[in-house]
This record gives C-alpha cells, sequence and structure tokens, in this order.
C-alpha cells in the first residue's frame, strides 16, 4: 500500500495529508456586536435607561462571552473566576480584581477555566462608553481633556493594578445612579483610571508622546513608517540622517517619545505584525518571520519569546481557545 503523502504544519510536527475530506476554514475574525444584539435579557440596560453610559453585569458561561469587538470603549472588571484574557493580540491569565479598559475595535475575550459545569451567576461587571461625545465635550471642558490621554492609551488596552476595590463601589455608583448623577459618577470613575500610575498597556506599542508639537509630529511620521512597512530595513542611523540629527541625539528623542529604544521598538512592532498574522492566517511561521522583516528564524523566536512570553506556536494554539477556551 503506498504511504499518503506528508506535510509540514507550522506547529512543526508531521502528518499524514487528508485528501478526502476538505478542510473547513478556522475561524479568524472577531465578531462585531451590534446594538440589535444588547437585548435586557442578557443583561444590558434598556436604551431608555442608558445615555451616554451604558451598565452590565453577567456571568459565564453566556453568549456575551466571545472573540467580538465593538465601537465603544469597554471597562471591564472580572469579580468572579480566572482564566485566560485575549486583549488584541495579548494573551495572558486573570482573576477576580482584573481591571481592563479597552478601546473601540479593539477584539477582546476572558475565557474562564475553573467556572464549573454550572457557571457562575456574576463573572463581569462592565460599563460601555463612546468616545465622540466625550471628545467634543473636552473641546469646550478643559477639565475632561485630562480623559482624552487615557482614551489614547485605551486603544492598546490597559490593566490597571491597585484599583478593583474602588472600581467595584465606583461601578455600583455609577449602575444606581440616572441621568446628571451617573454621568458625575461616571467622571469620577474616569478620574481615578486617569490618576492611575500602576498600570501596562497590553496590545502592541504605544507612543508616550513627545515635546512639542513638531516632535510629536515627527515620532508619528517615524512610527507610521515603521507600522506600514514592518519588512522594510531600517536603522537608526539613516532616519537620524534623514532628521538632520546626530545618532545619539535621535536615540535620546526617541525613547522620550515611545518608551523604548529603536531596536526595541522595531522589534516589538515586527513581532505584532506576526502576532497578527499568527491568529488570521494559516501561513508557516517561517514564512511569518521572514513577512514582518527578520531574516533569521532563530532570533525570531528568540525575541518573540522575550516579549509574548511563548513561541510563536504556543502563541498561535492559545490564540485559537479565544472563541471557546477548548485546551
Amino acid at each position: 500500500m503506498p504511504s499518503l503523502p506528508v506535510s509540514f504544519r507550522a506547529s512543526g510536527s508531521l502528518m499524514p495529508a487528508m485528501r478526502s475530506q476538505p478542510v473547513r476554514p478556522r475561524q479568524r475574525q472577531p465578531e462585531m456586536e451590534q446594538d440589535f444584539s444588547r437585548s435586557p435579557a442578557l443583561g444590558y440596560e434598556a436604551p431608555e435607561e442608558a445615555g451616554l453610559v451604558r451598565c452590565l453585569a453577567h456571568g459565564y458561561p453566556t453568549p456575551l462571552a466571545r472573540w467580538h469587538f465593538h465601537d465603544e470603549y469597554e471597562l471591564h472588571l472580572i469579580v468572579a473566576t480566572s482564566g485566560k484574557a485575549f486583549i488584541g493580540d495579548w494573551i495572558g491569565p486573570f482573576q477576580p480584581g482584573h481591571l481592563v479598559l479597552c478601546g473601540p475595535r479593539l477584539p477582546h475575550n476572558w475565557v474562564s477555566l475553573d467556572a464549573g459545569e454550572e457557571g457562575v451567576p456574576e463573572r463581569d461587571l462592565v460599563i460601555q462608553f463612546r468616545h465622540e461625545p466625550l471628545a467634543r465635550a473636552a473641546e469646550h471642558v478643559p477639565e475632561l481633556r485630562e480623559v482624552m490621554h487615557l482614551l489614547e492609551r485605551a486603544r492598546n488596552g490597559i490593566e490597571f493594578f491597585g484599583l478593583s476595590e474602588r472600581a467595584r463601589e465606583h461601578w455600583t455608583a455609577v449602575k444606581s445612579s440616572r441621568g446628571m448623577m451617573r454621568f458625575a459618577r461616571f467622571c469620577e470613575f474616569l478620574d481615578d483610571l486617569a490618576r492611575c500610575t500602576d498600570y501596562r498597556l497590553l496590545s502592541s506599542v504605544q507612543i508616550q508622546g513627545a515635546e512639542g508639537d513638531a516632535g510629536t509630529e515627527q515620532i508619528n511620521r517615524i512610527v507610521n513608517r515603521i507600522t506600514a512597512n514592518v519588512a522594510e530595513p531600517i536603522s537608526a542611523g539613516d532616519l537620524a540622517a534623514e532628521l538632520g540629527m546626530s545618532e545619539s541625539r535621535f536615540s535620546r528623542f526617541f525613547r522620550r517619545s515611545t518608551g523604548n529604544n529603536f531596536t526595541d521598538f522595531v522589534n516589538r512592532v515586527r513581532i505584532n505584525s506576526a502576532c497578527h498574522l499568527l491568529m488570521q492566517t494559516d501561513h508557516y511561521v517561517t514564512d511569518i518571520c521572514y513577512q514582518v522583516g527578520f531574516n533569521n528564524v532563530a532570533n525570531f523566536n528568540r525575541r518573540f519569546l522575550e516579549i509574548k512570553g511563548m513561541t510563536p506556536t504556543e502563541f498561535r494554539r492559545q490564540a485559537d481557545h479565544r472563541f471557546s477556551g477548548r485546551h
């Protein structure tokens, strides 16, 4: 009997190539959450009860716990169970007290691994709100401008530390209020978050700002160039020459603006791009290495492990759990 042809998978394992049945494509993209699906039966407030700020509490399992995104910010406090959180390209553990602010259209899901067969009646305390009303108000209310820096960071997802008890008090106060009082208590919550210095950004990289408008414009151009052309060979010396700076001055300027030295920043952008390809395609890991600008697989694997805490193959395996939580 002739042997079956063998194919090499991204995991590095050898397996028979099965021709008799077509392979069903794996789900890759997050689901878009629309207003019509936000039923009070799932824990949402009725539309007439909520204005800018919508409160939500739900247990687990629930149809709401899925890999999805929406146009609103979502402030998410876990009050029961532990498991794996999936926020953009970040994968990490959560437990009660886990507090995260996700920006608009940032995919996310929390998968509980210890909820038991019966689940739990209340796992998540959530606040959703829209960007445009706050942005328009901040143009005329200087006090709100402090919040805009917080919302900018939220594009990457922010995990806050040391605020869980206070966050639960804030959520309860907002939930029990209506009208102007709800908005006032919501602003108190945002103020605590904006003042918190013990946090981390979860997905991708984030610009922290540069001194002066000209500096901000320069660094934005550089970052956009790096992120739009991840495979392009680029050096700090080349960019310094283009800006008319010495390489040492450029290095200081870049670190102040991004919080990273140039090489680390480029590596993070490239690893972030690799994460998206690992999550959204079936490309081999070795192919992805070169697609994102690394010219050495060993170096790619080493940098990926440093930045993500796991190998590319393990990242892909864990990322597939964001839909169902199956091991």
